[in-house]
């Protein structure tokens, strides 16, 4: 049974940092895409950052590049999301999502219809 655990997320206010993790299980974590989505209310769900697990090539949509890291413990079957001054216009649900069956890919990582399993999701909120 797969499983993406999300956990880091909280309150914050403008200016902080959070680090967002994702407990991945029950497939080959190896050689596989994950990614970061999040989605605002009333807002589509949106790409952020993906990574492939085999060799840790990182991608980023530009609005977040600077700011947000994509990283993992392959021994831990483990991906993160550091994100560092956070704004207002960052809160949002985000998401891990999976697909051991594809690399990334440049052009098509941030659609989420690329992934097979996504967490649950973890709440970030950020006040100014």
């Amino acid at each position: 049974q797969v499983q993406l655990v999300e956990s880091g997320g909280g309150s914050v206010q403008a200016g902080g940092s959070l680090r967002l993790s994702c407990a991945a299980s029950g497939y080959t974590y190896s050689n596989s895409c994950m990614g970061w989505f999040r989605q605002a209310p009333g807002k589509e769900r949106e790409g952020v950052a993906a990574i492939y697990t085999g060799g840790g090539t990182t991608y980023y949509a530009d609005s977040v590049k600077g700011r947000f890291t994509i990283s993992q413990d392959s021994a831990k079957n483990t991906l993160y999301l550091t994100i560092n001054s956070l704004r207002p216009e960052d809160t949002a649900i985000y998401y891990c999502a999976a697909d051991p069956h594809w690399g990334c890919n440049s052009g098509s990582w941030h659609y989420p219809s690329n992934y097979n399993y996504w967490g649950q999701g973890t709440q970030v909120t950020v006040s100014s």
